[in-house]
């Protein structure tokens, strides 16, 4: 017997049916809402009733979905379109190629060069925040990837790795907790061995554990991983070895955000900083944007994090005068613009939110549309009277409003 789709269920039904689709407990979603485990479980049998939208809001949150799965409300041809598109991506990544044999079963393996442009391709359009473009074309190349792998596996060890890179990347912009591990995972096992590649992976890596609320233990890792690629000496690090070493630092600054250690924030950034000095702006090495810019941008992230929108919106507003704030990817700086309309929000500016937001459509329209983060700061701004109209149809056009 087929299991009920979600839309033909009841509000307490479609709850359970989404935590156990993220492989969640009773318990940690409780946890999680600040709950009983006996509340959790009266709603799901429809015991209770789940009428009240914060509390909607809340448990769609916690789920990492969006508010209308939870009401069964039909959604925009463009969600269905994610959906079918990251499903696909989980079966390419679910076929187990390399260990079981397949890849070079199937179709003429394309030379290594072909493929390299490929993985840059693909990461440029990450990087341009082509998102549904991206969740297209990756199924086929990952098995592109694989086949060059079977046959060759020093010369195709290294796009193996990126395409697992920027397919758990864009996994994690999009949400899919369950697909993002496996990507992430088949990154670290291509780069086992390579220190560089490692601290490659490992920058999707530390991503993956934020976005799975292990901060700790993302600290723990990505500190690991930096200062095993870090140079001997800051001023004679190679610039490429210092980008990576510096992004591992970002992500281990914004891990410790997320549990609240401010301390931990305020150092690992600083040593970011100063290696960010020496790198520059303008520079996109093992395709981390890093430069002092981007540490700037970080200070934004995690000041958002630790609850302090004043600092927050002081570094946004000194993040975006500088001459490398233009250099940055279209991803990232939408990104950022999503996390500084969280920061005029703490400051109780919905204004400058919606602002911040509107140049983020402007700037890469599918951090937005697509992305779960983007979507719930739209919904929350666009719940003030101030809204501007613009941004009240385009969450109303999601289902986010």
């Amino acid at each position: 017997m087929r299991p009920a789709q979600p839309e033909a269920l009841p509000v307490g039904r479609r709850m359970a049916y989404w935590r156990a689709r993220r492989r969640m407990s009773q318990q940690v979603l409780a946890d999680r809402l600040k709950k009983s485990k006996s509340w959790v479980d009266k709603v799901e049998r429809g015991v209770r009733s789940l009428d009240k939208l914060s509390t909607l809001r809340e448990v769609a949150s916690a789920l990492r979905v969006d508010t209308a799965a939870l009401l069964g409300d039909t959604q925009p041809a463009e969600v269905a379109e994610r959906s079918a598109g990251v499903e696909r991506l989980r079966e390419a990544l679910s076929r187990y190629a390399i260990p079981l044999g397949r890849p070079a079963a199937s179709r003429r393996v394309s030379p290594t060069g072909p493929v390299d442009q490929q993985v840059a391709h693909a990461w440029a359009t990450f990087q341009h925040a082509r998102y549904l473009r991206l969740v297209d074309g990756l199924p086929e190349l990952l098995h592109d990837v694989e086949r060059i792998h079977a046959v060759d596996s020093v010369r195709g060890r290294v796009p193996l790795m990126e395409a697992y890179r920027v397919t758990a990347a864009l996994l994690v912009k999009l949400g899919a907790p369950e697909s993002e591990w496996l990507a992430v995972d088949r990154a670290m096992t291509a780069a086992t061995g390579d220190r560089t590649m490692v601290a490659a992976a490992a920058v999707q890596l530390g991503q993956v554990l934020r976005a799975s609320g292990q901060g700790r233990a993302a600290k723990s890792v990505m500190l690991a991983a930096a200062y095993r690629i870090a140079p001997a000496m800051t001023e004679r690090g190679l610039p490429a070895e210092s980008s990576l070493c510096g992004t591992l630092l970002v992500q281990a600054a914004l891990a410790a955000a997320g549990y609240g250690d401010q301390a931990a924030v305020a150092e690992l950034l600083d040593e970011a900083a100063a290696l960010a000095a020496r790198v520059g702006d303008g520079h996109d090495h093992y395709r981390t944007g890093f430069g002092p810019t981007a540490v700037e941008s970080a200070r934004v992230v995690a000041a958002v994090e630790l609850g302090d929108g004043v600092d927050a919106v002081a570094w946004h507003e000194k993040t975006t005068a500088r001459d490398g704030w233009r250099w940055l990817p279209a991803e990232h700086r939408a990104a950022h613009l999503i996390d500084a309309a969280r920061a005029y929000l703490q400051v109780d500016d919905p204004t400058n939110a919606s602002r911040a937001l509107m140049e983020a459509d402007r700037v890469a329209p599918a951090e937005l549309r697509h992305r779960p983060a983007g979507r719930e700061v739209l919904a929350q701004v666009t719940r003030e009277p101030t809204a501007p109209t613009m941004l009240v149809d385009l969450a109303a056009a999601l289902g986010v409003a």
